[in-house]
C-alpha cells in the first residue's frame, strides 16, 4: 500500500475514535509497526493528527465514535477485480423470487451490477446497496432501522425488536474481516453484534471473501466455521486454507477471472 493511500486511512481512523493505537492501524493498512509510527510522525510534523503513546489522535477528537475498520471508500478501491468476479459467482446462486440478505460491504457491495436484471426480495443493512437496487433493478428492498454510520455506509441497530426479525431469507451474504480456523472475524463489537442477528435470519451463510481476507485477524468472532454454508473466494486461496474450509464441510467456490479482465490488472500493476 502506497504512503498516501496509508495516510487516508490514518487519518480517517483517527476521525473515527478517540485513540488509533498503533495495533489498530497495522490491522487496517497490513504493514508494519515501524512504518505506522513513520506515518504518525510524518502527520504529526504537519500536523493533520496528534501523536500520542501507542498511537494517534485527531486535533479535534470526534464527540460521535464510530466503528473500528477501513472506511466503505477506501476499501471499495483495493482488489476490485476479484470482488467483482466473486459476487458474480454469489448472484448465480440465487433464483428469481428468493429473499436474501446482503450484509453491507465492498465486495457484498459489487452483488448489485449482476442483481440489476434480477426480481428478488433483498433485505440489507447497506445504504449504497439498497439505493443502487432501488434505481436499477426491480428488486424489492427492505432496510433495517438504526443509524447510520457513515464511513462503512451501513446501517446499524442495537435493539433486538427491530425490523430485522421480520425478515426469513433462504441465503444471507456476507463478507467478514477476517476467516481462520476459529470462523468468521469483525472488528467491532457492534458489528458483531448486529451481523449476529442478520445471520439467524437465514437459513444459508454464504460468505464472500477475497483471499487477502484469509491471512487477516481479529480478536472479536462473529461465528464460527460450522454457521458457514458456502465461502466464495478468488484463486488466491492457498491450498492450506481451502483443505481447512473441505475438513469443516464448507462448500468452496473459487470465482474465476475472465482472461481479459486478468489481462488488465497485470497492465495495471
Amino acid at each position: 500500500m502506497h504512503e498516501k493511500e496509508r495516510h487516508r486511512i490514518i487519518l480517517s481512523a483517527v476521525q473515527e475514535r478517540p485513540v488509533a493505537s498503533v495495533v489498530d492501524l497495522c490491522n487496517l493498512t497490513g504493514v508494519s509497526e515501524a512504518t505506522i509510527r513513520r506515518d504518525i510522525a510524518t502527520l504529526h510534523v504537519q500536523k493533520k493528527l496528534r501523536r500520542v503513546r501507542g498511537g494517534a489522535e485527531a486535533l479535534s477528537p470526534p464527540q460521535f465514535v464510530g466503528l473500528a475498520g477501513r472506511p466503505f471508500a477506501v476499501n471499495q478501491t483495493l482488489r476490485i477485480k476479484q470482488k467483482q468476479a466473486i459476487a458474480r459467482a454469489a448472484v448465480e446462486l440465487c433464483e428469481d423470487g428468493d429473499p436474501i440478505i446482503i450484509n453491507g460491504g465492498t465486495t457484498t457491495f459489487q452483488m448489485v451490477h449482476p442483481l440489476a436484471t434480477r426480481r428478488m426480495q433483498v433485505f440489507t443493512n447497506s445504504f449504497p446497496i439498497a439505493e443502487h437496487l432501488l434505481h436499477h433493478s426491480k428488486n424489492t428492498v427492505m432496510l433495517s432501522g438504526g443509524v447510520i454510520y457513515r464511513e462503512q455506509n451501513i446501517i446499524l441497530s442495537p435493539f433486538d425488536n427491530d425490523v430485522t426479525r421480520n425478515f426469513y431469507a433462504r441465503r444471507m451474504f456476507m463478507g467478514a474481516h477476517g476467516l481462520g480456523a476459529l470462523g468468521l472475524m469483525e472488528a467491532d463489537p457492534l458489528l458483531i453484534q448486529a451481523e449476529q442477528k442478520l445471520i439467524g435470519q437465514a437459513d444459508d451463510l454464504i460468505v464472500l471473501v477475497d483471499s487477502s481476507k484469509f491471512k487477516a485477524r481479529s480478536s472479536l468472532i462473529l461465528c464460527p466455521l460450522a454457521r458457514i454454508h458456502t465461502v466464495i473466494t478468488d484463486d488466491g486461496i492457498s491450498d492450506k486454507t481451502a483443505a481447512m474450509l473441505e475438513s469443516a464441510e464448507i462448500r468452496l467456490i473459487v470465482a474465476e477471472m475472465a482472461a481479459s479482465r486478468l489481462q488488465e490488472d497485470e497492465a495495471a500493476s
